[in-house]
């Protein structure tokens, strides 16, 4: 494997049941890009990231993270090596302030992530590094806030701050615009932007303004398998693509 490429699959396949969800997928994110995984409704897209973050095991195929096999490695093992994933529906603690959230995603550092009988005293310490997240995601403001109270836009800015926390290498975001309205998209957006410039990003995302956005380079899912694969002015041409989508990307396509 390449220095060139962080994360790679080679005939990635996932069956269930005799149905076959993803399909001898080969994939190649470039280290420092921002790489898009798109496909209409059933393409395979979550099932990539649930196999990509073990959270499904795989049928066959293999999984590479800079250049080591993590085919049959746990969930939590990859998250320690810097492969960390946002998920579509709210992953925060709705009742504890925005700090507290953020403090949470930083508490590895300290070495007491199970010692819940600790006093809260003694995360104090994390505070100025939570409040440095917060500024990072434009949520400084919002520090003391009780997470159930924020806006959602805010929240999935919140959720994006708790996995800068884990100070990964690789970020996972599965679906960062989902039911946002304009104003909300387009901060998200200069957000992944920003906190992409000294990482790498791979992204499901149904937003095709955000994809053609933000990617550098696009892979399509359909049925399972690769469709097609290159920049968004590429991409979005494809008469394979526009077929899959019934439009959806040529309407979208400038």
């Amino acid at each position: 494997m390449s220095q060139e490429f962080i994360l790679e699959t080679r005939d990635l396949t996932r069956e269930f049941k005799g149905f076959i969800a993803v399909d001898r997928v080969n994939l190649q994110v470039r280290r420092g890009s921002i790489h898009a995984l798109i496909g209409p409704n059933g393409a395979g897209k979550t099932t990539m990231f649930n196999l990509l973050t073990k959270f499904l095991p795989v049928t066959s195929g293999q999984i590479l993270y800079r250049g080591q096999d993590i085919t049959a490695l746990p969930a939590a093992k990859v998250a320690r090596m810097g492969m960390v994933r946002s998920f579509q529906i709210s992953a925060v603690f709705p009742h504890l302030t925005v700090l507290e959230n953020v403090r949470i995603g930083l508490q590895r550092k300290l070495g007491t992530s199970f010692h819940f009988w600790k006093p809260e005293s003694s995360l104090y310490s994390l505070n100025n590094e939570a409040m440095a997240l917060l500024e990072q995601v434009d949520l400084a403001d919002f520090a003391q806030t009780q997470t159930v109270e924020l806006p959602y836009g805010r929240k999935r800015a919140l959720e994006i701050a708790t996995t800068l926390a884990l100070d990964p290498e690789l970020m996972l975001l599965d679906e960062p615009t989902q039911g946002m309205g304009h104003e909300d998209v387009g901060r998200v957006v200069e957000l992944i932007g920003r906190v992409a410039a000294k990482r790498t990003v791979l992204m499901v995302e149904h937003n095709m303004n955000v994809v053609s956005d933000l990617s550098d380079t696009i892979t399509v899912l359909a049925r399972g398998s690769v469709l097609a694969e290159g920049p968004y002015k590429t991409v979005s041409k494809d008469p394979r693509v526009l077929e899959a989508y019934v439009g959806t990307v040529e309407e979208a396509a400038p």
